[in-house]
């Protein structure tokens, strides 16, 4: 059996988790860990999607930050002086390395719907900016067609676009309504102006054999208005361009769900045309179904310690990871709701003045329990701390002393909270929440004037 999943269902599947993060009934987060190197050269390790990924990184998790910020994203082309671009093309999947989009320096995007060819139907590169934010198609003197589809924000562009995605959006408001800015209205002009069923090229599949002039061609669907010249070299037919008119540079008409060509003359036989039908709800109307996007971006920026949240001091990350629905430490089975919060556990000390003497990422030994475990922050009279498989899980004792990397200190005696094990929970129970996605990285060192710029990808 062959089968595919569809570019609906992946847009349907994608919206869903869109609209549960912005709404109030659940909670996501990206949270980082990790401190300690992947080995001896601190090469990145794959990971294999086994429970043991999740269980190793909730080990290590330091800390986490809610998404608020959310986008489709597309895969980023920059316009490029001599570069061949694709035209749109119904029949294409994904997106080629010579795109069928381009951001240009502007910072606007403009779908292509029609290669530069000579008249013999040899492509040629673009070498002409796209300009302008008509809501026509906008042909450059390469023989080019393009169309205007939306501009970039700064706040935009801070928070979704970098070196390799793009965000697309799709707006809400009529281009006429005074809450949106005059960017957002470029694009909701275009979406107003958008008509379904455009035919927009005409695909050389055979150019047969034996023209002597060029035959005239018939568009037949069950829309209207679509027209077009088909050219003659060497006996075949090479291009077909659709005609101008005088409000746009290619009469597409519009209504078609389908259509195919008739050539009439020519003296020629053996052609094949396919005619490219233009989306449904009208090419600009979705620039998220237009540009096939497929993938969510989340980002957040951490600031600094965020109120002591997240470690700074040079100490670095390795993991990212996307968690639904965190608990809290304190209160059992209830929500985690704050905006940041901090996951590692800490051991407390009797003496602040010991808590300064060890330092960051050393192996701290229980001198009694010989229990081991890797310190990941020092805060007062707190060493915030991870065990894994390679220190193994021992208990440390309440009240014994400790030593490590040449630090000595005494932890707090029994009595302090209910049980016996001398770590403390912070704020996040670290084996709650769903872990939804988890990335493997080279090492983040952060500083207190930091922030972090944390973009994640999901793709479809």
């Amino acid at each position: 059996m062959v089968a595919i999943v569809t570019q609906k269902l992946k847009k349907q599947l994608l919206d869903t988790l869109k609209s549960d993060i912005a709404g109030a009934s659940n909670r996501y987060y990206i949270g980082v860990g990790r401190s300690e190197q992947w080995d001896s050269a601190d090469t990145v390790v794959t990971p294999t999607n086994a429970f043991k990924d999740e269980r190793d990184f909730r080990l290590g998790w330091q800390s986490i930050k809610q998404i608020t910020d959310v986008s489709y994203v597309i895969p980023r082309y920059n316009w490029t002086n001599g570069t061949v671009y694709n035209a749109w093309d119904d029949d294409l999947s994904g997106t080629p390395s010579n795109a069928y989009y381009v951001l240009t320096e502007d910072n606007q995007v403009y779908m292509c719907l029609k290669q530069g060819r000579t008249a013999a139907g040899i492509t040629v590169a673009s070498t002409v900016k796209p300009t302008g934010t008509k809501t026509i198609p906008i042909r450059t003197s390469d023989g080019y067609v393009w169309k205007f589809m939306y501009s970039l924000t700064g706040e935009t562009s801070s928070k979704y676009l970098s070196a390799n995605f793009l965000p697309v959006q799709v707006q809400t408001d009529s281009s006429g309504s005074p809450s949106i800015s005059a960017t957002a209205a470029l694009q909701a002009a275009v979406q107003e102006a958008a008509s379904g069923g455009q035919v927009l090229g005409v695909s050389v599949t055979n150019g047969g054999t034996g023209f002597t002039s060029a035959p005239s061609v018939t568009i037949r669907g069950n829309g209207t208005g679509a027209a077009a010249t088909a050219f003659v070299s060497g006996g075949a037919i090479v291009k077909v361009d659709l005609d101008s008119n005088q409000d746009s540079c290619m009469s597409m008409g519009n209504g078609y769900n389908y259509a195919d060509v008739t050539l009439t003359g020519g003296g020629g036989s053996g052609a094949e045309l396919r005619v490219i039908i233009g989306p449904d709800s009208g090419l600009g109307y979705s620039a998220i179904n237009d540009l096939r996007s497929s993938s969510l971006m989340f980002n957040v920026k951490p600031e600094g310690a965020e109120g002591g949240d997240w470690i700074v001091n040079n100490q670095d990350y390795r993991q990212i990871a996307v968690i639904k629905n965190p608990k809290n430490n304190g209160t059992p089975d209830s929500d985690y709701t704050a905006s940041t919060g901090r996951v590692l556990r800490y051991l407390l000390l009797t003496s602040a003045g010991d808590a300064a003497t060890f330092t960051r990422d050393v192996t701290i030994t229980g001198s009694n329990s010989g229990a081991r475990a890797v310190i990941d922050d020092i805060d007062s009279d707190k060493l915030y701390a991870h065990q894994t498989e390679t220190t193994g899980f021992g208990v440390f004792n309440e009240g014994e002393p400790i030593t490590g990397g040449g630090g000595a200190g005494t932890l707090v005696s029994a009595g302090a909270d209910a049980d016996s094990d001398a770590f403390y929970n912070d704020d996040v129970n670290r084996f709650s929440g769903d872990i939804l996605y988890i990335e493997n990285r080279a090492a983040v060192a952060r500083t207190a004037d930091q922030t972090e710029d944390i973009k994640v990808i999901i793709t479809l």
